[in-house]
């Protein structure tokens, strides 16, 4: 197992972590089946809780607010992000990296995958969901383009990293609506190496 954010091998959870892992998968299983079965606002938390047999006081554990048991992996996608910048392989663009990341966890399952196009039917008709999508999405993007410019060497609050950060986590998005969202988001990317490779020969 390897930690993430560091590249080092990580020590094996034990016994409790895993028992913790594995609940809040099962309230997050349980949320999403009974969303999807009857939408989001005609579910109440006391029925997730009861779905998963656990108490409210435990759901509330792992998910501070409804609207959390929907996007439960918003912490290991952004950990998979900044990774994907800061793990690449020798001499691979910053771009390269982050198509490579697109086409393998985020557009593999689309046009294929009927649950995971339920899953943003569902975030898509559901304001609160998109509400809060939406705020994920930022924090997503703050925490990529402050990698970026850390491993480019230039000030956070440079444009153009806050620019390819957006461009990067929108391009899947985008291609979803594509008949083939894989050459879609390939296409995508090959305008944002393109533009990131002459932004850098000017530094």
């Amino acid at each position: 197992m390897t930690d993430t954010t560091t590249g080092a091998p990580s020590a094996p959870m034990g016994r409790r972590e895993r028992k913790k892992a594995a609940t809040r998968q099962a309230i997050a299983d349980a949320a999403l089946r009974l969303f999807l079965e009857r939408g989001y606002d005609d579910v109440g938390i006391r029925e997730i809780a009861d779905a998963a047999d656990v108490s409210t006081t435990t759901l509330f554990k792992h998910f501070l607010v409804k609207e959390a048991l929907v996007f439960d992996e918003d912490a290991d996608q952004e950990t998979r992000l900044i990774a994907a910048v800061r793990e690449r392989s020798q001499g691979q663009s910053i771009p390269g990296a982050l198509r490579e990341h697109a086409l393998r966890h985020r557009i593999a399952a689309v046009g294929s995958d009927a649950h995971f196009t339920a899953f943003f039917d569902l975030v898509n008709s559901t304001p609160a969901l998109r509400d809060y999508g939406q705020k994920m999405w930022l924090r997503h993007a703050t925490a990529l383009a402050q990698a970026i410019a850390e491993e480019s060497g230039l000030p956070v609050d440079d444009p153009a990293c806050t620019a390819l950060a957006h461009f990067a986590l929108d391009a899947p998005r985008s291609a979803r609506s594509h008949a083939d969202p894989r050459q879609a988001v390939t296409r995508a990317f090959d305008l944002l190496e393109q533009g990131w490779s002459a932004l850098a020969s000017q530094a």
